[in-house]
C-alpha cells in the first residue's frame, strides 16, 4: 500500500486531490491530510507516508521549507502548485513530479504511477543488497513492516510468532516487528539456517535456547526469557536436536 499524505492550504484544493486518488490505483490510500508547515511536519513524522503531495506556497512558509525540517527526506515528492516559476526549484529537492493547478487526473495517475515504480525499485534493491549479503555468509533478511523495511542479521533473530496471515518477529535488542507474511514461509526459509518449528504458531532460533522445562507438559524457555510451547509430536525430534548440538 502506497501510504500518501495531502498538504495544499486549501481545503478545495486537497478535496479535489483525495477524490481523484479515491478513483485511481487500489494500491494507494490517502492516510492524512494539513493545511501549513507546522501540521504538515507533524503529520509526515507521524504517519511516515510514501509519497507527499506538497502545495509551495503555505500560510506560514514554503514547500521548501518544510522539507529543510527533515535531516533525510525518506519519501517522494510530487509538487502541485499554481506557480511555475518555482519548477527549477523544486526538482533540486529531488521531487518526481511537478503538477500545475487545476489538477487533472491524468497528471496525477501519472506522478503517482511514477512514485509506486520509484518505491518498487528501491525496494528491490534493499532485497539484492540483503541477498549479495546472503552470498558473502553475512546472513540478512528482509522484513517490511506497514512503517519502513528492515534488513535484518538473522543471528539477530530470536523467534517468530504466527497470527493467522502475520508473523512477529522478536530481536535481540528487544524490538519487536510484524510483517503481513505467514509463519509458513519464514519456517521454509529460515528453518535451513538453524531455526525450528516448535509448534504451529512458532519458529525458534536454535541458538538462542536457554533451556527446556518440562514443567506444564514442557516448553523453551529463550534468552529474552520468552516462553515457548513445543507440540507433542515435536518434543522426540527436538530432543534428537539437543543432542547433535
Amino acid at each position: 500500500m502506497i501510504k500518501t499524505v495531502v498538504i495544499d492550504d486549501e481545503p478545495k484544493a486537497r478535496e479535489t486531490i483525495i477524490n481523484i486518488l479515491g478513483l485511481g490505483p487500489s494500491n494507494v490510500s490517502v492516510v492524512g491530510e494539513a493545511e501549513d508547515v507546522k501540521s504538515g511536519y507533524e503529520i509526515i513524522t507521524r504517519l511516515n507516508p510514501d509519497v507527499v503531495l506538497l502545495d509551495i506556497n503555505l500560510p506560514d512558509g514554503t514547500g521548501f521549507d518544510l522539507l529543510k525540517k527533515f535531516d533525510k527526506i525518506q519519501f517522494k515528492i510530487i509538487f502541485i502548485t499554481a506557480h511555475e516559476e518555482y519548477a527549477v526549484r523544486a526538482f533540486k529537492f529531488s521531487a518526481l513530479d511537478y503538477i500545475l493547478k487545476p489538477v487533472t487526473a491524468g497528471d496525477l495517475f501519472l506522478a503517482i504511477e511514477k512514485a509506486t515504480e520509484a518505491i518498487q525499485k528501491e525496494d528491490t534493491e534493499l532485497k539484492l543488497s540483503a541477498f549479495l549479503a546472503n552470498l558473502n555468509k553475512i546472513k540478512k533478511i528482509v522484513l517490511k513492516t506497514s512503517e519502513s523495511i528492515h534488513i535484518i542479521n538473522i543471528r539477530e533473530i530470536i523467534r517468530c510468532e504466527s497470527d493467522i496471515n502475520y508473523t512477529t518477529f522478536y530481536l535481540l535488542n528487544g524490538e519487536k516487528l510484524l510483517v503481513s507474511r505467514p509463519l509458513k514461509e519464514y519456517s521454509e526459509m529460515l528453518e535451513p539456517m538453524g531455526f525450528y518449528r516448535t509448534h504451529q504458531s512458532h519458529l525458534v532460533n536454535l541458538d538462542h535456547i536457554l533451556r527446556y522445562d518440562k514443567t506444564d507438559g514442557g516448553h523453551l524457555v529463550l534468552v529474552d526469557e520468552s516462553i515457548v510451547p513445543v507440540s507433542t509430536r515435536k518434543k522426540d525430534e527436538l530432543f534428537e536436536l539437543f543432542d547433535r548440538m
